[in-house]
């Protein structure tokens, strides 16, 4: 085994834990959106419908992070 496969299997680790550790930041924002959204629609339930087209709204943005580190990873896998 030479010097250029160990760095190309250690590449590919290297990306794989990065898009492990990517996708943790928009699980915890997906949570913090739809945990504050809850508290609103308990504070103001008249509001229930408006807020929740903005925590999807939320939600599509949060997830998009996840998108993008699951780009990078096939980058530079």
């Amino acid at each position: 085994m030479d010097a250029t496969t160990v760095l190309a299997a250690l590449e590919g680790n290297v990306a794989t834990m990065g898009y492990g550790l990517a996708a943790i930041g928009p699980a915890i924002g997906v949570g913090i959106v739809v945990g504050k959204t809850i508290e609103g629609v308990a504070r103001q339930p008249e509001l229930a419908g408006r807020l929740q087209v903005l925590m999807f709204i939320g939600i599509a943005f949060t997830e998009a992070l996840a998108f993008i580190g699951i780009a990078t990873y096939f980058i530079f896998q």
